[in-house]
């Protein structure tokens, strides 16, 4: 055998040994495409490596950032899974997704999981009114939508604005809908706009409420939570006119490096412990719906026990983009 064969044969071997090595690296990593905190990331993330042995890879953006992103690398997938994005995106780019039937779907309501299972509900957000309570007396606590349209809350509410939350944004078509739809809906819609303090990040609502900056806030349920937890004088009020439930998911994307792995991932992040774990530590309401929440930390009420508003996401998802032009011109003349 030449000289310039042997060397030739010792770079296909180490060629395949690099391979080889390249597998055995992939098998052990997961890449995640999250829109949650890092503080839930690094919770769920942590937790994971230690159960399964497999390292996560983190890309956190926006919701929104990361279907693009995932469209954008659809011929070649660079991601294995995506996880805390609302139900319209997943329904909307559903084509995007791997099915994946879980270990824990049947825990998971039909209405909080994809009928195909391209997705799976993880986490579930009530909209609330947040008070501090040594602004507001127990006596003059709102108990509904409605109240926060007391010319006496001018200014004392605070809000983000739309543009900037999807939450937002349903709160506000969600009153719209609430109060009769159309015009009516709109004009008591611009009652409650008039005493809003619209601020641009979610955070900035219930720290703001949190630190007694601003009597009321409307938020997410976790975050008053959260903030109890914390020691913040802050009460979580389910307005008795109704809400809406928001679910955020998990799905498998089509074709990544990793596919085995991710599908560890979502059984892992819609298990019974890991949900307890989450709950525990941010207050995150599960979509599985076999915990006994009352007893659990903070306490959450069933959804039994919370009035709820049949939202219609199909339709606000639809109009959102001349919806938002009307909301922004509602904010321009409550100014």
């Amino acid at each position: 055998m030449t000289a310039r064969r042997r060397f030739g044969i010792g770079i296909i071997v180490a060629a395949g040994f690099a391979a080889l090595v390249g597998s055995a690296r992939a098998a052990d990593q997961v890449v995640v495409y999250s829109a949650n905190e890092s503080v839930l990331d690094n919770l769920v993330f942590e937790a994971f490596k230690k159960e399964t042995g497999i390292q996560v890879q983190p890309v956190e953006a926006g919701s929104g950032v990361l279907m693009k992103r995932i469209g954008a690398e659809k011929d070649r997938p660079q991601g294995d899974i995506i996880w805390g994005v609302s139900r319209s995106l997943m329904q909307t780019n559903a084509q995007y997704f791997q099915a994946y039937r879980s270990a824990n779907v049947d825990a998971v309501p039909p209405e909080f999981r994809d009928p195909n299972d391209l997705w799976l509900g993880t986490n579930l957000h009530l909209l609330v009114i947040l008070a501090n309570t040594k602004a507001v007396a127990e006596a003059d606590m709102p108990k509904s939508w409605a109240d926060l349209a007391d010319p006496k809350w001018k200014g004392k509410i605070a809000f983000t604005d739309p543009a900037n939350s999807g939450s937002a944004y349903t709160n506000t078509t969600l009153w719209v809908d609430l109060f009769g739809g159309g015009d009516k809906g709109w004009d008591m819609t611009k009652k409650i706009y008039a005493n809003l303090k619209i601020l641009n990040k979610s955070s900035l609502v219930f720290s703001g409420v949190g630190e007694g900056e601003y009597p009321l806030g409307v938020s997410l349920e976790y975050a008053g939570y959260l903030w109890q937890h914390n020691g913040a004088p802050v009460k979580v009020i389910y307005p008795s006119d109704g809400t809406v439930v928001q679910m955020e998911g998990v799905a498998v994307i089509k074709g990544g490096p990793n596919t085995e792995a991710a599908k560890k991932f979502v059984d892992f992040v819609s298990a019974k412990a890991t949900r307890e774990l989450i709950l525990a530590h941010t207050f995150r309401r599960p979509a599985r719906q076999d915990l006994d929440l009352e007893h659990l930390p903070g306490g959450l009420p069933t959804l039994a026990k919370v009035a709820l508003f049949k939202y219609d996401e199909a339709k606000w998802t639809a109009e959102r983009d001349p919806t938002m032009k009307k909301i922004q011109d509602l904010i321009q003349a409550t100014r």
